[in-house]
């Protein structure tokens, strides 16, 4: 049977419709469910395979983007989503979704002393950015993006700068093949860094703004968890499911599905196996 997928949302929640209708054509079976009902019944969880945190402004991103929803997650909900990852399965944060799985913990773990390993701030633009971007892997680690060398994605956000505690875990993320998705040159020179194997950033000089639209040391795009499972980015893959949704398509730049789509067959088909 294809994989379910709980596709969470709430109040100011905008895209996951566009987030289950990608599930879908990859595949899986999504379900919209509001968080009430997972925090009156957190085993809900337990009947998906896949968990997608959809981007919007959840709650207004009242305080800072994705707190809310992350303190609900963190405080209410976290017995039943790290049985959720002890049990091998996905988890999938897009835009605010990744702010979300920062802010919750799920994603990059506090050490308890310390406090958390990195945030999302405001852009270094000091502006909400809205335009495409070019992304190249520069990990094998994480099994949203296997296979996948490069992708033309938009972005659209205000708080994406990804901003860690300090040098040393920023290395060691790097070093762990952590730091898996990076923001290229708009000239598509950056595809030359994609490569099988991870090798520690040196993956590249900083890319300058716009192509880097939030001013993320090392280009940073998208962070995996330790196990390649857990994944957050702040471009948005499932608005680019369809060639007809590359702004340049009827030039002829567009491949045949769009580059996003890729991402949403990876997460499915890891539970054909």
């Amino acid at each position: 049977m294809p994989p379910r997928v709980l596709i969470l949302r709430a109040p100011g929640t905008n895209c996951d419709r566009e987030s289950a209708y990608a599930f879908e054509v990859a595949g899986g079976r999504p379900e919209s469910v509001h968080v009430n009902r997972l925090l009156e019944s957190p085993r809900l969880a337990d009947e998906f395979q896949i968990l997608c945190l959809p981007g919007g402004f959840s709650y207004g991103d009242d305080i800072a983007a994705g707190r809310i929803l992350g303190n609900q997650i963190r405080h209410h909900l976290a017995d039943a989503m790290h049985a959720f990852k002890a049990a091998g399965k996905l988890i999938l944060g897009i835009c605010n979704g990744f702010q979300i799985l920062i802010k919750s913990g799920l994603l990059l773990e506090d050490d308890g002393v310390r406090g958390p390993a990195a945030t999302l701030a405001w852009n270094a633009s000091g502006k909400f950015e809205d335009r495409w971007v070019r992304l190249v892997t520069a990990s094998t680690k994480s099994v949203f993006l296997a296979g996948i060398d490069a992708m033309y994605l938009p972005v659209a956000h205000a708080e994406g700068k990804f901003v860690v505690r300090d040098e040393p875990t920023l290395a060691a993320l790097d070093a762990g093949g952590q730091l898996a998705l990076r923001y290229a040159p708009l000239d598509g020179a950056g595809v030359a860094l994609a490569s099988p194997v991870h090798s520690p950033s040196t993956a590249g000089d900083q890319v300058p703004y716009p192509a880097n639209p939030n001013g993320s040391p090392r280009n940073v795009a998208g962070v995996c968890d330790s196990t390649g499972r857990v994944f957050g980015l702040m471009p948005h893959p499932e608005r680019h499911i369809d060639r007809t949704q590359h702004p340049r398509w009827t030039r002829g730049e567009a491949g045949e599905i769009g580059d996003g789509l890729r991402l949403f067959q990876n997460a499915v088909n890891y539970f054909a196996a």
